[in-house]
């Protein structure tokens, strides 16, 4: 994982993981510099239409929730609250009753 984060191009995952990880990357950080070369290489990589829209529809959430918490001041939560969060829903329930 260390590796991933340093450098994916660089890291022991496969090809097709990396033009994935390149494609969310840009997509995270300058979407608006999107092309649809940068499809066409993930493609390439033999990733399909549904699973790229399924990766930027991921990183597209993500990229609005920690814009939305960021600007409206919500803060993580404890470490405690994350361990018992976790625990309800691995129960298999994300309701607090």
């Amino acid at each position: 994982m260390q590796a991933i984060l340093a450098d994916p191009d660089a890291s022991p995952i496969p090809e097709n993981e990396k033009a994935l990880l390149r494609l969310v990357k840009k997509a995270a950080t300058v979407s608006s510099t999107m092309v649809h070369a940068d499809l066409d290489a993930a493609r390439a990589a033999g990733w399909t239409d549904e699973a790229l829209y399924d990766a930027l529809t991921v990183v597209s959430l993500f990229r609005f929730y920690n814009t939305w918490c960021d600007s409206n001041g919500v803060h993580a939560m404890p470490e405690e609250s994350n361990r018992k969060s976790g625990k309800r829903i691995a129960g298999g329930s994300y309701s607090l009753e």
